[in-house]
């Protein structure tokens, strides 16, 4: 059965996509079946697999309907080494056709069922909203992690989205956890981001993953070629830092 976490947060810019892109390389790197759901309607973490979200017959959007099952929207990334179940704009009028569809909150984790078995690890890339594709990636997932930015407004919105797994917890899925806080973009030049970064494990402790990702420009230029940063430049600062997240996620997970 496959360890399904949802990255999100409800703060755009913070690092989400780049975040599930790149672990899920290099969870595949490590040898692990993976999965990458898009479930924002930008697609961007279809594009930055190297899928052409303007040309796909089926996406996301056709799975969350019952209109497709997931084997057959599924793509491969062949730069990541990882398949995809892609996005486009479609999505964005999921949300309301939904809003009458029986059991609309569990539409994903429903069709998720037919292919869990094949991945040993399920990603899934929420949008920066709390809304119901939101609440359906976390319905779905037994983790969440939260990509922040080490800044005072990534506090602010923390306490928002840790409310809102209380209550997906508390009324549709009592086995969500959250796995970590993933501290992202980080510089330690930053006297403000040293401080938040204290602040942090100070109240979430074990939580916090050990693991930092560092402002890097070679994380942002690789979704423009379509690829993961470890196929983009294996030895930048960026594709190391997640090669040590993965690792440290499947410590985690071997010690559990």
């Amino acid at each position: 059965m496959a360890k399904i976490i949802a990255i999100t947060n409800q703060k755009g810019g913070v690092g989400k996509t780049t975040t599930t892109i790149n672990l899920a390389a290099s969870l595949s790197m490590a040898g692990r079946r993976v999965l990458l759901i898009d479930l924002d309607p930008q697609g961007n973490a279809t594009m930055g697999s190297g899928i052409d979200k303007r040309q796909l017959k089926a996406t996301v959007y056709q799975a969350l309907l019952g209109e497709a099952p997931l084997a057959e929207v599924r793509q491969r990334s062949s730069s990541g080494n990882y398949d995809v179940i892609p996005a486009n704009r479609d999505l964005a009028g999921a949300e309301v056709e939904m809003v009458t569809i029986d059991n609309r909150e569990t539409r994903l984790k429903e069709a998720l069922e037919s292919v869990d078995a094949e991945y040993d690890f399920i990603l899934i890339d929420c949008p920066p909203a709390l809304n119901l594709l939101t609440v359906n990636g976390l319905v779905a997932a037994q983790a969440v992690m939260i990509p922040m930015q080490c800044e005072y407004y990534a506090l602010e919105g923390l306490s928002d989205l840790v409310n809102t797994v209380k209550k997906v917890r508390a009324h549709l899925n009592p086995n969500l956890e959250i796995e970590g806080l993933l501290r992202t973009m980080y510089d330690p030049r930053n006297t403000l981001g040293q401080q938040v970064s204290d602040q942090l494990q100070q109240h979430f402790g074990e939580k916090v993953y050990r693991t930092v990702i560092p402002r890097n420009v070679r994380l942002a230029e690789a979704p423009s070629y379509g690829m993961p940063v470890l196929s983009y430049d294996r030895q930048s600062k960026g594709a190391l830092a997640y090669l040590a997240l993965a690792g440290e996620i499947l410590g985690k997970q071997a010690a559990a």
